[in-house]
């Protein structure tokens, strides 16, 4: 992988059309398709200097450069023009000589570009006839606007190509304009931070472009701004934070006023109906803020504003008391227009990160708004609150498969909390397990497992849901149901607790056993002493994710509080000097671990048992079952009509 980076833009014809072409928000003014039809030649691009111009240079050049471009055209192997053939050879001699190594990383990198000029005969993609070749004029035009993507022009840095360079100048500056291309597909698709950067509890399948793959794309496409956007992220979710980007740049002429802080209003009525009327300065401002009309120096918070300003806090997550509390106030006035743009970009980044292909039918968790959504053929099925991991035992990042249902489940306490917080109480007090409905087991060699059988009073509640991952989390019921009258739920161990489960359980079931009619109430009359797995046919993708910034139903942008500081570290490190080589990823250690723990000497467990061989802790954990067979080998129309 490389990481270099070089300290010259574009000059010349390019730069300015795609100055003129980005100059409102960085967005294209015209698709290449429309430049590609028109016939007129390019004005020819003055002589460039070292130095790179500024905005108002920038500007006069465009406005004196506005003559379109021709149709898109490249040498094929057979018909590489004369004075592209002494540059084909340099190219040719560079790559194999490994000067190049330095833009690509290495063999890794270089082998596939060497495969894809070799198979043109290292014919130049970028250059024609000694000039910029349409093709890199269109490339140039789409990189100078990728801000709209949430992106850094400055990433992507482009050679200048001065009239009558040498085949050596030439050859090198294609291979700068490669690498600034496949620099950029790598972090339109994979992110420009990789996840191991943010935190250890994070883990995605991230795919990065393969680089042959890209040149080929790009060297065939008629719509090359179309090629080059095809890598970023394909979800409709992505698509609408990049409309609410370009919103939040361009604001308004006129900010809102910002609603002071102060005493909780309340709308209400006294014991004889009659109405308790709170009055407060920031009436009329509130009222102006939903456009609702009032007498002049009515200060009185009524039940027309209560009503509003409930159905506000229902938009934002929060609990809809029609209360003005001050979480309604901070909600009201939001965060300032620059941090907005900058909360927006780091969610769009966190969305590379996400698989491509959710599925057909998924689970989508986003930790930050607290809730769990079951979505099929885009359409949302069912949604509910959930309980989330604790902001020092987050619940994990990562894209598994739901497998089956637990009904009546164990609980094997995991190892982290074993270490933690139960070891030190055993030591204390031998009996203190017992006295909280666990029970442990002690194998000959130390190790130590504390379980706790299934029951009412049960920390998993009568149902659990399993997606096996290496974090250890599930999805599961739980006897604590007034945590979920909280507007923040931050309070497990990293697993996710599910307001109304047996209904979660139906949901389901209906989509992955139609014919065996499962119910809530059938569930229900399942519970008992036993665990009882339900093996799903075919597996279920759950998405557990982090949008502190998304757009809702309706098309209004909705923010949520930061909980686990995960905007803070990625945007310090967009800000930073890390960013240079921050899509490398390092190596981190987790948080837990799946060892067993030994108890020390002179512990006793309670449950006087020993255990040995048998399933492993994993096993344990996740109910011990069976693994589900996959199913028989399909075709690609069998796996897209599946999911």
């Amino acid at each position: 992988m490389k990481h270099a980076r070089f300290d010259h833009l574009l000059a010349g014809t390019a730069l300015a059309a795609a100055l003129a072409l980005t100059a409102s928000g960085g967005a294209l003014a015209q698709s290449t398709k429309e430049l590609a039809k028109t016939q007129t030649a390019a004005a020819p691009a003055p002589a460039a200097s070292d130095a790179t111009p500024s905005k108002d240079t920038n500007a006069k050049a465009a406005a004196a450069n506005t003559e379109p471009f021709g149709p898109v055209t490249g040498p094929s192997a057979a018909k590489t023009a004369a004075a592209d053939s002494a540059i084909a050879d340099k190219i040719k001699e560079q790559i194999a000589s490994g000067k190049f190594d330095r833009f690509f990383g290495g063999k890794k990198e270089r082998t596939p570009v060497e495969a894809f000029y070799a198979s043109r005969d290292f014919a130049p993609l970028w250059i024609a006839d000694g000039a910029m070749s349409d093709r890199a004029k269109m490339a140039a035009a789409y990189l100078a606007g990728v801000e709209a993507d949430g992106l850094d022009p400055a990433d992507y840095p482009l050679p200048q190509i001065k009239a009558g360079s040498d085949p050596d100048a030439l050859a090198e500056a294609e291979m700068r304009f490669t690498d600034a291309v496949l620099t950029y597909a790598r972090h339109a698709q994979a992110g420009r931070v990789h996840y191991t950067r943010i935190s250890a509890d994070i883990v995605y399948d991230l795919v990065k472009p393969e680089p042959a793959d890209v040149l080929a794309k790009l060297a065939k496409a008629s719509d090359v701004a179309e090629a080059l956007d095809s890598y970023n992220p394909p979800q409709p979710q992505y698509k609408a934070l990049k409309a609410k980007l370009a919103e939040a740049r361009k604001g308004s002429d006129v900010e809102k006023p910002m609603i002071p802080s102060g005493p909780v209003l309340k709308y209400g009525k006294d014991k004889k109906g009659k109405e308790e009327l709170m009055a407060d300065p920031r009436v009329p401002a509130l009222r102006a803020r939903f456009g609702m009309t009032a007498a002049d120096g009515d200060t009185n918070y009524d039940k027309e504003l209560s009503g509003t300003i409930a159905k506000f806090q229902k938009e934002r997550g929060l609990s809809p008391t029609g209360q003005l509390t001050q979480a309604t106030v901070d909600a009201l006035n939001g965060p300032k227009r620059e941090k907005t743009v900058d909360i927006i970009v780091a969610n769009m980044e966190r969305w590379r990160w996400i698989p491509r292909d959710l599925g057909k039918t998924y689970v989508m968790v986003n930790l930050p708004d607290y809730t769990l959504r079951v979505m099929n053929d885009g359409q949302q099925v069912w949604k509910t609150k959930i309980v989330i991991g604790k902001p020092n035992l987050p619940s994990p990042l990562l894209s598994a498969e739901m497998k089956y249902i637990t009904v009546n489940p164990t609980w094997n306490v995991p190892p982290s909390i074993i270490q933690n917080e139960y070891l030190p109480a055993l030591q204390q007090d031998p009996q203190a397990m017992e006295r909280i409905g666990l029970k442990v087991e002690q194998n000959p060699d130390g190790t130590v497992r504390i379980y706790q059988p299934p029951g009412d009073r049960n920390a998993l509640g009568r149902i659990r849901f399993n997606f096996p991952n290496k974090f250890l989390v599930y999805q599961h019921d739980t006897p604590d149901k007034n945590l979920f009258a909280h507007e923040k739920r931050a309070y497990s161990h990293g697993c996710m607790r599910v307001e109304n489960p047996l209904k979660y359980g139906e949901v389901l079931l209906s989509l992955v056993l139609p014919n065996e009619h499962y119910t809530a109430d059938r569930l229900q009359k399942m519970f008992g002493g036993s665990e009882i797995n339900i093996q799903f046919p075919h597996y279920l993708p759950v998405h557990l994710t982090y949008q502190t910034a998304f757009v809702d139903d309706e098309g209004k942008l909705q923010v949520r509080d930061d909980v686990y500081g995960r905007d803070q570290k990625l945007l310090s490190i967009l800000k930073g000097s890390e960013r240079k080589v921050a899509d490398i990823a390092i190596n981190a250690p987790m948080r837990s671990s799946s060892a067993p723990v030994k108890m020390p000497p002179g512990t006793f467990g309670s449950g006087g048992g020993l255990f040995g061989g048998g399933p492993s802790f994993f096993d344990r954990l996740f109910g011990a079952v069976e693994p589900s067979p996959r199913p028989k080998a399909r075709s690609n129309n069998d796996r897209r009509a599946q999911r």
